[in-house]
């Protein structure tokens, strides 16, 4: 693991005792809301509000972070909701390794960072941990919020179509259920109002047979 990406996200974890708003991301809730609960994988879980609303809806859920604070929180929030028997959660820098199983749906929300992220392995392993029948979800900033910094104004967010054009997924084997950029409502740090672009893409596997 490469301690310089460790160390960027623990320190952005210091900066407050909660860094996320605790609330489910909405397009998560939407997609699996629709579906029988099953066994999740959240990537870049953070301090587990998409982990634990899985849990709380029936299913079985894995999160992964690079951050142990983040993971010491949701392991926290976990035994306190008392779903600790329904989630795991594990540190792992997903540029270099992946966990193992299959899962009836995999998730990343706005997993995106300033620094090294291999999405497009990572992103090709997330579609090969997919069961049959499963869905992927993937769901990135389209540009930056107003209140951004910024840098992050200046950065380059990549398109649906480049996302992916980057996972290699097996021919014939996948139905691309939605790849949009939907608008949402949201509210900045100091409650500030603006619509935010968010780029939706829900990717179904193949049932096998």
């Amino acid at each position: 693991m490469t301690e310089s990406e460790k160390a960027h996200w623990e320190a952005r974890y210091a900066e407050r005792e909660r860094i996320w708003s605790g609330r489910v991301n909405p397009w998560l809730a939407e997609v699996a809301g629709a579906l029988p609960p099953g066994r999740a994988l959240d990537l870049g879980c953070g301090e587990g509000a998409d982990v634990l609303w899985l849990a709380e809806s029936g299913w079985r859920a894995v999160g992964v972070d690079i951050s142990d604070t983040a993971l010491a929180r949701a392991g926290a929030e976990a035994d306190r909701r008392g779903v600790t028997d329904r989630v795991n959660f594990r540190q792992i820098n997903l540029s270099d390794q992946f966990p193992d199983g299959t899962f009836d749906l995999v998730s990343a929300q706005f997993l995106q960072s300033l620094v090294r992220l291999d999405r497009e392995s990572m992103f090709t392993a997330a579609a090969r941990a997919v069961a049959p029948g499963g869905i992927l979800l993937i769901v990135d900033h389209g540009a930056a919020p107003p209140w951004a910094p910024p840098h992050i104004h200046d950065h380059v967010f990549p398109t649906i179509d480049e996302v992916l054009a980057g996972i290699d997924l097996e021919p014939g084997q996948w139905e691309r259920l939605r790849a949009d950029a939907l608008e949402r409502d949201a509210v900045g740090p100091d409650g500030q109002q603006a619509v935010l672009i968010d780029n939706v893409i829900v990717l179904r596997r193949a049932a096998s047979g």
